[in-house]
């Protein structure tokens, strides 16, 4: 996929209507690839407002215009005409999530040698206590055995797990997968609201991430999830409120 756009190609005249748009996307999607040019760069002035959000991270502002610009291509190629929305609201989650992929498989996120040292110290106490008490052992009875911090243990923990896709196949019903996704969303959610809370989930760290899967994936109560990060009912709960609050926040903008 080759992108060759400059930001100094942005401009902000001869900007095209919805239906104009829809017209140029459908030529492409049967292969005009004038008309596809021509999409990508009538608006790269949408991807240079996107690349606004990531800026400041010690990448160069050309470099994360250039990725946006694949993501853009990407929302052409798979915009679905039949969907009663404009392009530009099925672009924008499109971009931001190619700029992220981007940042993430670049190494922004590196597990340092001293934390996997401390995580494989856990897992090793973790096996001795599991033995020792007939049981799994809690956050706080491994911190005890090590003291360490309950925060500790779970930083380390959550650490090295692999993360998990919002899209991955949690159970089948009937033969349709269910995703977390859907599971987060509900079932009256449309495309886009999934869309949306994608991104919402992405600004969690991984503590925030961890309680929304424990408690509306896994169903647990909040004394549940409190005993497992090795803090208190009350903490969970005030947690909650503000992964929701915020959450909510986000998907009104």
């Amino acid at each position: 996929m080759n992108v060759n756009v400059k930001k100094s190609d942005v401009r902000q005249k001869g900007l095209l209507s919805d239906r104009e748009i829809k017209a140029y996307l459908l030529k492409s999607q049967q292969g005009d690839k004038r008309a596809r040019d021509y999409l990508v760069e009538k608006n790269t002035r949408l991807v240079w407002s996107v690349v606004q959000r990531f800026m400041n991270r010690g990448y160069d502002p050309d470099d994360l215009f250039q990725i946006g610009c694949i993501g853009l291509i990407k929302s052409i190629d798979k915009f679905d005409l039949s969907y009663n929305v404009r392009f530009s609201t099925y672009a924008v989650p499109m971009i931001i999530g190619e700029i992220q992929r981007f940042l993430r498989d670049d190494g922004s996120v590196k597990i340092s040698r001293s934390l996997k040292e401390m995580a494989n110290k856990i897992r090793r106490k973790k096996d001795m206590l599991t033995k020792k008490f007939g049981r799994t052992p809690t956050i706080n009875e491994i911190a005890e055995a090590l003291d360490i911090t309950p925060e500790e243990v779970v930083h380390a923990e959550e650490a090295l797990k692999t993360p998990q896709s919002i899209h991955e196949t949690v159970f089948e019903n009937d033969g349709d997968p269910i995703t977390l996704l859907d599971q987060l969303a509900g079932d009256e959610k449309n495309w886009f609201d999934k869309l949306i809370l994608e991104e919402a989930i992405r600004t969690l760290d991984k503590r925030e991430r961890l309680i929304l899967y424990l408690r509306y994936y896994k169903d647990q109560t909040q004394s549940e999830v409190a005993k497992r990060l090795g803090v208190s009912q009350v903490q969970v709960s005030r947690l909650e409120k503000k992964i929701l609050k915020e959450m909510k926040t986000m998907m009104k903008t």
